[in-house]
């Protein structure tokens, strides 16, 4: 039985073996490049189940690579982790706006990559959610069968995660949300993360989502929920 294939894109050599080793041998094909530009080209004619991607490239840097798979039909759907030795607010809001689904700081535990790429793999297997009923909320309409987020007529190009978030939120207005509970539920129970990414995906969330997107509210020391 074929595994699933991961694209590794990485210029540190210790770094590229130390996920290559730890990936094949959890029983997945690995593809290994060190620049972006390899990395667009294996992209493009090896069409990975997931992306393992460094920020700092030479070349093409890895924010500019996100950019370019997310903007091109044969690759937009496949899942992009980021992988920084900063881990700023900044770099990782950017990421995530421009498509790229989580993030992974440098050094990185090899437990930690393996079950975000496991992660990756289960979400995308899964995309299509067993309720595919679509919700309507003011402007805003939800999609599941199609993936698909439109407000006021306007199709909104949301990451799979903030899809799930904001599914999550919009099926039950007025419920309130922990952090936890966000991120068991849109990336898995066994998911390891902090609670700090749910809060970076709401801000892209409300930030694409425009006035819609002031019905996402924070509630202090709880989580978020959906205004009614």
């Amino acid at each position: 039985m074929a595994r699933e294939t991961i694209l590794v894109v990485e210029d540190e050599e210790d770094l590229l073996e130390l996920a290559r080793y730890n990936l094949v041998r959890e029983g997945y094909q690995v593809i290994a490049v060190g620049t972006g530009e390899e990395a667009l080209e294996a992209a493009r004619t090896r069409q990975p189940d997931v992306v393992l991607l460094d920020l700092m490239l030479p070349g093409i840097n890895g924010l500019d690579v996100c950019r370019l798979l997310k903007n091109d039909a044969r690759t937009r759907h496949t899942p992009v982790i980021m992988v920084t030795a900063r881990g700023e607010d900044a770099d990782v809001v950017l990421g995530l706006e421009l498509g790229a689904d989580d993030y992974v700081i440098k050094p990185f535990s090899p437990r930690v990559l393996v079950a975000r790429v496991r992660v990756a793999l289960r979400r995308a297997d899964n995309e299509v959610e067993e309720d595919g009923a679509v919700l309507r909320r003011g402007g805003l309409v939800i999609d599941p069968g199609r993936h698909e987020v439109t407000v006021d007529g306007a199709e909104v190009e949301l990451t799979h995660t903030q899809f799930l978030i904001l599914q999550l939120l919009a099926r039950r207005p007025g419920w309130v949300f922990g952090r936890q509970q966000i991120l068991e539920t849109a990336r898995g129970d066994d998911y390891l993360a902090t609670e700090r990414s749910v809060d970076v995906h709401i801000v892209a969330l409300r930030r694409k989502l425009g006035d819609e997107g002031d019905r996402i509210e924070t509630v202090r020391g709880v989580g978020y929920r959906f205004r009614e």
